[in-house]
C-alpha cells in the first residue's frame, strides 16, 4: 500500500510541477483575460464527452467478450473499464490498468487467458488505430514545417511505423522466431550494461516471452471464432479515439480559440506516441511537457497553460477521480488493488 500511495503522490506531484512550469512560460495579462471570458459550457461538454469515452470502451470490451461466447452486462464492463484507469494512471507507463482488467474479467467467469486475449487484443486495436494514424498526422505537420529536417523525420518516422507493424505480422505468423530474434539482439546488448544487469534482463526476457505468445495466441483466437467481435472492436475503437481527441477541440472552442480539427487531431496522435514511452506514473510530467510543446504549433502562447491544464485535468486527473470511486465501489477490499498495482511483479501471471 505505501507502493501506491508513493506513486500517486509522485504522479500529482510531477504533473503539478510541469504545470506550474508551463505556466510560468507562458502567463501574461492576457492569459488573465482569457480566463475571465472562459465558456464554461465547452469545459463542461468535454468532461461528459470523457465520460462518454469510458462508455464506448466497455461496449467495446463487451463485444470482444461477446465474441469469445461470454455475456458480461454493459455496466460490468463499464466498471472494469474506470476502475482500471485509476490503476493505470498511478502506475509507471500505465502498467497497473490490464493485470486489473484481466483480474476483473476473470472474476466474471471468463478463463484467464481468454481474459488475456481480450486485453490484449484491446491493447492492439489501440497500437494499430495509432500507428495507422501517424503518418497522418506526421504529413499534417509536415505541410505546417516543410524543411529538411522535418522531411528526414517524417520517412524516419513512417519507416519506423511500416517495420513495427511488419513485426506484429511477422509475431502472429512465426512467434518462435520473433523470440529467438529479440533473444539474439538481447545478448549482443547485453555486456554494454554489466554483469549487474543480468538478473534484470533475464526477467525482461521472460516477460518479452510471454508477451509474444499472448500476442500470437490472442490474435488467432479473433482471427478465428472472434472474427464478428473484431470488426465491432474496430469500430468502437475508432470512435472511442476520435471521442478522445474531441476533448481538445472542447477546450479550446472554450478558450475563443478557433482550431483545425485535422491539426488538433494529429497532434494528439504525436502525443500519444510519446507517451507510449514514459516510466513515470501516468506518464506525468512528459504528458503535460510534450503537450505544451505540440499544442503551441496552434495555440496561442497566452492560453497555452490554460489548455494543458484543461486537457490534463480531463484526460488524466478525471481518470485518477473517477476509477479511485469506482474501484472503491467495486472491489471494497483495497488489498486486491495493492497486489495488482502496488507491486506489478507480483500480478498474477497472465497465461
Amino acid at each position: 500500500m505505501n507502493r501506491y500511495k508513493k506513486w500517486l503522490a509522485a504522479s500529482l506531484l510531477i504533473s503539478a510541477v510541469s504545470i506550474a512550469i508551463v505556466l510560468g512560460f507562458t502567463f501574461d495579462p492576457e492569459t488573465l483575460e482569457a480566463l475571465r471570458k472562459i465558456k464554461t459550457e465547452y469545459i463542461i461538454a468535454a468532461a461528459l464527452l470523457h465520460v462518454f469515452s469510458y462508455i464506448v470502451w466497455g461496449f467495446r470490451t463487451r463485444t470482444l467478450c461477446k465474441a469469445l461466447g461470454y455475456e458480461i452486462a454493459p455496466l460490468k464492463t463499464i466498471e472494469i473499464v474506470i476502475s482500471s484507469v485509476f490503476a493505470a494512471g498511478i502506475t509507471p507507463s500505465s502498467a497497473g490498468g490490464e493485470p486489473l482488467r484481466v483480474h476483473m474479467l476473470h472474476q466474471n467467469k471468463i478463463p484467464l487467458g481468454r481474459a488475456t486475449a481480450i486485453v490484449v487484443g484491446e491493447r492492439l486495436l489501440d497500437a494499430f488505430f495509432i500507428f495507422a494514424s501517424l503518418p497522418f498526422a506526421l504529413s499534417i505537420f509536415g505541410d505546417m514545417f516543410s524543411n529538411y529536417e522535418f522531411d528526414a523525420a517524417f520517412l524516419t518516422a513512417n519507416t519506423l511505423v511500416f517495420i513495427i507493424l511488419a513485426f506484429f505480422v511477422y509475431g502472429v505468423w512465426k512467434p518462435e522466431k520473433v523470440k529467438l530474434m529479440t533473444h539474439r539482439t538481447v545478448e549482443r546488448l547485453t555486456p554494454l550494461f554489466g554483469k549487474r544487469t543480468d538478473a534484470a534482463i533475464s526477467h525482461l526476457m521472460e516477460q518479452a516471452d510471454r508477451e509474444i505468445d499472448h500476442f500470437h495466441d490472442s490474435v488467432l483466437v479473433f482471427l478465428s471464432e472472434g472474427k464478428k467481435g473484431l470488426l465491432w472492436g474496430v469500430a468502437y475503437t475508432f470512435v472511442f479515439w476520435v471521442t478522445e481527441f474531441s476533448l481538445l477541440v472542447l477546450v479550446l472552442l472554450g478558450l475563443s480559440q478557433h482550431p483545425s480539427i485535422p491539426t488538433v487531431f494529429a497532434a494528439q496522435v504525436l502525443l500519444a506516441v510519446i507517451m507510449i514511452v514514459p516510466a513515470t506514473p501516468g506518464a506525468s510530467g512528459v504528458a503535460e511537457l510534450g503537450a505544451a510543446s505540440i499544442f503551441s504549433v496552434f495555440v496561442n502562447s497566452s492560453v497555452l497553460g490554460i489548455t494543458v491544464i484543461a486537457w490534463r485535468a480531463l484526460t488524466y486527473h478525471l481518470n485518477l477521480l473517477a476509477g479511485g470511486f469506482m474501484s472503491l465501489k467495486v472491489l471494497k477490499d483495497m488489498d486486491v488493488i495493492k497486489k495488482l498495482v502496488g507491486d506489478p511483479a507480483e500480478a498474477p501471471e497472465i497465461a
